[in-house]
């Protein structure tokens, strides 16, 4: 158990247990799988007795272990032609290294779907031939970028080595170096054992997942951790904790060695990241958060906001969109209208990203601001139909920052738009979706932004 922090004081378990969740969201596992795996994790890190260090990396790396996974999104969307978080939540149920029935049966369920069944097929094929190519670059895209955010949080070496080796095999099958026995680090031999027992044991039951463990020792999995799992099916105590609605706070009070406070700059730190986690799941919006937040902080600066305020309103905007990940991207790249059943999913995004932030202590009145950015001053937005009396100062400005930003990208369906344009669509929609005054602070803003560059420009022609 961990010494309390003061209670002003947000601990760093308490940020990356709760971000975690997000990472569940777009792996296609529930929220609470990577807290559950910490748990697990943490419990055979015990029986096998490793270092307080190695312990404290393990820690880190269970939550984190899906860090880079929106990063190969929009590839497997591209190979199946389908939603691949649906894909990704049924793979974790088969054994993709050897052929089989049910391995075509997942194959035919998440291909080209709407298509004939003979294109079906033949598209299933073509995937199933090109499968090591296909999981050399979506695997390893997904573990270098799960190190590199690791790494710009600020953990060290052990928690990213882990993360980057998350996917190794014990019989050398895995990737994304085919990395064999102990080649293998520690913490990632431990983390695919209790990835893979998690989502048996949570869809299954106990005893299932750890059949599963067992029937995979000496091919998936370290043999010796194996027979530490097989120990650990009558430990009620354990198993309580895992089925518990309590299990992030559990997670919470087992971090290893002392609380580890988060100090503002590395939360600050863990937003950008998160924002980049975000951004990755398509190229349409790989600068998306990190804009937001630069026009956010533009426009409460010009408000003359509080230096704590502005920070939060930043801090917002960077995780505005962290409940997108549950967003297949066969919707969010969709090129033509949305049916009304992906307009509801795509209407939930808001509301996962208030779930998800208001678990952090300290970040109730972020999550309201985060998760208000597709509402308006008419309350005809959404999900909650807040209106202008509901929605205050710092949510109006995100409402502005993020219409501002949408438009001047690329979407599926339209090039980036200019400025000038921009703010014509912009002013349509004062005041019965958008703030006059915070529209008015970021036209100012980017009027005096293009000024230097004009300059320069009339410099460099003289």
């Amino acid at each position: 158990m961990t010494a309390p922090l003061p209670v002003s004081t947000i601990r760093l378990s308490d940020v990356v247990s709760a971000l975690s969740a997000a990472l569940d969201l777009t792996e296609g596992q529930p929220m609470g799988h990577a807290v559950r795996s910490c748990i697990l994790g943490m419990r055979i890190a015990q029986e096998l007795q490793l270092s307080a260090d190695q312990s404290a990396d393990l820690y880190y790396a269970l939550l984190l272990k899906d860090a880079g996974c929106s990063t190969n999104a929009a590839r497997m969307y591209q190979i199946l032609g389908s939603d691949e978080i649906r894909a990704k939540r049924e793979v974790k149920y088969e054994d993709w290294t050897k052929p089989s029935l049910s391995g075509l049966q997942y194959l035919m369920r998440n291909v080209l779907p709407g298509k004939s069944a003979a294109r079906r097929f033949m598209k299933a094929v073509e995937v199933g031939l090109q499968q090591n190519k296909n999981n050399a670059e979506v695997i390893g895209a997904r573990c270098e970028r799960g190190a590199e955010i690791a790494r710009k949080i600020g953990f060290n070496e052990g928690v990213a080595q882990g993360i980057h080796q998350l996917d190794e095999h014990w019989n050398g099958a895995g990737y994304p170096e085919h990395r064999k026995g102990e080649e293998i680090s520690l913490l990632s031999r431990i983390m695919n054992v209790s990835q893979t027992l998690e989502v048996f044991a949570s869809g299954r039951g106990p005893a299932d997942g750890i059949q599963v463990v067992a029937d995979r020792g000496g091919t998936w999995f370290d043999p010796e951790i194996v027979r530490v799992v097989r120990t650990l099916e009558n430990d009620e105590s354990l198993w309580k904790r895992f089925s518990s609605p309590e299990s992030r706070e559990y997670v919470i009070q087992m971090e290893p060695g002392m609380a580890v406070s988060a100090s503002p700059e590395r939360i600050d730190s863990i937003c950008e990241a998160f924002a980049q986690v975000i951004d990755a799941k398509s190229h349409y919006t790989y600068r998306h958060s990190m804009g937001v937040a630069s026009a956010a902080v533009r426009i409460a600066e010009a408000m003359q906001l509080a230096p704590n305020t502005i920070t939060m309103v930043r801090r917002a905007a960077l995780l505005h969109d962290i409940g997108k990940l549950s967003v297949s991207n066969a919707i969010l790249e969709k090129p033509g209208k949305l049916t009304s059943e992906e307009w509801q999913v795509m209407r939930m995004h808001p509301v996962y990203t208030r779930l998800i932030l208001r678990m952090i202590t300290g970040f109730e009145q972020l999550s309201f601001i985060a998760a208000a950015h597709h509402e308006r001053l008419d309350g005809k937005g959404y999900p909650e139909s807040l209106d202008g009396d509901n929605l205050p100062l710092t949510a109006r400005i995100l409402c502005v920052a993020d219409v501002y930003q949408a438009l001047s990208e690329e979407r599926p369906y339209r090039e980036g738009l200019p400025n000038k344009v921009v703010f014509g669509m912009m002013d349509e929609d004062v005041p019965s979706r958008l703030d006059a005054k915070c529209l008015d602070a970021l036209k100012q803003h980017k009027e005096e932004e293009s000024q230097p560059r004009a300059a320069l420009s009339a410099t460099a022609g003289s």
